[in-house]
């Protein structure tokens, strides 16, 4: 549900401090914040036994942005998300978070309090608890030790019923989680992320297996929550991207190969050869096969 690295990477003595950065603010405030991006990469690079997986990737989003992230198998898009998070260190480059946060300096769990919520594939919700008790847990995340333990604030109580409704689960509250249809199970995910308040949401394929209408639904939900917060969304359903995007990205060999609104993006060379190869590779092994 956190999407948190148990086993996270070393950081540098004197680095990793949460408390740094919470007291220097980590949403600037003032004249030109608003404008400012939440999320920078500038030259990344990721390499695995020498193999580059990100090479020199330049990204950007804006707050408040919906943007959409595809590309063929192995373009580096999960690995994107890693390096977002802080789940692999890059080798090379900077990763910059609501303009002034360094996500080098940080561990997983700390960005994650900082406002950076990640979906991934598989939900990861406590199938024996009710809905409204999994939202419990997920708010109760910030809180510090003493409050764990403490009835969660009427603030807080109302944010959830606020979720609860944005994701359609309010007439679900009471219902175990275990029980959910497969898409519920995937609104109920990015609520509980939700419920944590982040400024950015990283979700990966969050309508895969979906039916039409589920499918329909979540990008209605995304839309929805747009603009009070930015979400990347990682999504290989063209059909879904086509009807919900604005702004695409194209990953291809670990650099962006095209960016624009679905038409540009549908009609650039470049994207047409990419995905007509990947297309006459898997013939080739089908037929081989």
């Amino acid at each position: 549900m956190i999407g948190t690295d148990p086993h996270p990477s070393p950081l540098p003595a004197g680095e990793g401090t949460i408390g740094t950065a919470l007291h220097s603010g980590p949403f600037p405030t003032g004249e030109g914040a608003a404008d400012r991006n939440v999320l920078d990469l500038s030259k990344v690079c990721v390499q695995f036994d020498g193999l580059a997986v990100l090479d020199e990737l330049d990204f950007s989003m804006k707050r408040g942005e919906l943007r959409f992230l595809i590309g063929p198998n192995g373009a580096g898009k999960t690995t994107m998300l890693d390096v977002i998070t802080g789940r692999t260190r890059p080798t090379s480059g900077k990763v910059t978070y609501n303009g002034i946060v360094d996500t080098a300096r940080h561990r997983e769990h700390e960005l994650v309090k900082l406002g950076i919520g990640r979906k991934f594939q598989t939900p990861t919700v406590f199938h024996s608890l009710t809905v409204y008790e999994n939202f419990e847990v997920a708010a109760a995340y910030k809180q510090t030790l003493p409050m764990l333990f403490a009835d969660l604030p009427a603030r807080t109580r109302e944010r959830i019923e606020k979720v609860l409704d944005t994701v359609g689960l309010s007439g679900r509250r009471n219902d175990q989680a275990g029980i959910l249809p497969h898409g519920e199970l995937q609104w109920l995910e990015i609520g509980l992320l939700l419920a944590q308040d982040p400024k950015l949401l990283l979700l990966d394929e969050p309508v895969a297996g979906m039916t039409r209408p589920e499918r329909d639904k979540t990008g209605q939900i995304l839309r929805s929550i747009a603009g009070s917060h930015s979400i990347l969304v990682v999504e290989h359903d063209m059909a879904f991207v086509r009807e919900f995007a604005t702004t695409v990205t194209v990953l291809h060999l670990g650099k962006v190969l095209s960016e624009g609104s679905v038409q540009e993006v549908q009609n650039d060379p470049r994207v047409i050869e990419v995905y007509l190869g990947h297309r006459h590779e898997r013939e080739g092994e089908h037929a081989s096969g």
